[in-house]
């Protein structure tokens, strides 16, 4: 294996603006996914009567499917093998590879709360917590392209989005299970970023961002699979599966491309960028879904809209380079 298979893309300024430009532009239909995710994990949810079982649905489809993609690919097998020598080596560490089970607690998060919250104030407190936690990942060099520099713009940004949190949930102030519902989401947006980081990590070493992939998955079903006994056991088995329709069960096939494009890209972005990017298609799909189609929790209200533009405002303030 050679060194400049693995290097990590030079930090900050010097990638390319190119490659910057369209990581931040797949960061945006990664974004687009998580939210869409987001809404068909909610269903899922109600439907079977269980959100972690739904979890496990979402999260074992994923796994599935890269679980016989990844080794009947040549890129796949030779990408499994540099992960193995990586971490023989100790290019790459074991707890570099257990961020999936961030992404168990997010999938598992998504069915709890969407339901009650809707999509659009599930993405505003998942972004605040995302965008926040980003700035210590990038500062402290924990993905592949090095520590990043905690600017006043991307300081100023990160406080955005957790003021954006309380404007959008400050209608359910009256309704203590519903607000504290709220801090699932934000909690799980402090797990992705540094998911982000040590999959990136995963992806450089190994050369394929599908092999990330099913590192993740496998690590994140694993752990869902043990909440979903401890679910059996004290409450019994879920209902019975829906029989339709098809797109309850894309949740898996989504989630893949979240953590592959997230996986592939942050190497060139950073993980705040990477965050700003997916930040943007999340809230943009959210409040689609929620306005067009519209869940139980209903449409989004006049504060979720404004705290929602007051996030999109905080990625723009925290994308400017200060001077």
């Amino acid at each position: 294996m050679t060194q400049t298979s693995t290097a990590p893309a030079p930090p900050g300024s010097a990638v390319p603006a190119g490659r910057r430009v369209a990581g931040v532009l797949f960061a945006l239909i990664a974004g687009v996914a998580l939210a869409v995710q987001s809404r068909i994990n909610g269903e899922l949810s109600i439907r079977l009567g269980d959100p972690i079982g739904a979890a496990v649905v979402s999260f074992g489809s994923g796994l599935l499917v890269l679980a016989v993609l990844v080794p009947l690919l040549p890129a796949g097998r030779a990408g499994l093998r540099r992960l193995r020598d990586g971490l023989r080596v100790r290019q790459i560490r074991p707890w570099q590879c257990v961020g999936g089970m961030c992404g168990a607690f997010l999938v598992a998060t998504q069915g709890l709360t969407v339901p009650t919250l809707g999509v659009a104030v599930f993405v505003v407190a998942l972004v605040a917590g995302q965008s926040s936690s980003s700035l210590l990942v990038d500062r402290a060099g924990a993905g592949p392209a090095g520590p990043q520099p905690v600017t006043t713009p991307r300081l100023a940004g990160a406080v955005l989005t957790v003021c954006a949190v309380l404007l959008a949930v400050g209608d359910r102030i009256g309704h203590p299970s519903a607000l504290a519902l709220a801090v699932l989401p934000l909690l799980a947006g402090v797990g992705i970023a540094w998911q982000q980081a040590v999959n990136g990590q995963v992806r450089v070493v190994s050369g394929s961002a599908m092999v990330a992939g099913l590192v993740n998955f496998a690590m994140g079903t694993s752990v869902l699979l043990v909440a979903l006994a401890v679910s059996v056991t004290l409450r019994g088995f879920p209902g019975r599966l829906p029989s339709g329709p098809w797109w309850l069960y894309a949740g898996g096939v989504l989630g893949i491309v979240f953590i592959a494009v997230g996986a592939a890209v942050v190497r060139y972005t950073g993980v705040l960028l990477l965050g700003l990017g997916m930040i943007a298609g999340q809230v943009t799909g959210a409040l689609l879904l929620d306005g067009i189609v519209p869940g139980a929790a209903g449409r989004p209200g006049w504060n979720t809209l404004l705290g929602a533009v007051l996030t999109l405002v905080a990625v723009g303030v925290a994308v400017l380079r200060g001077r």
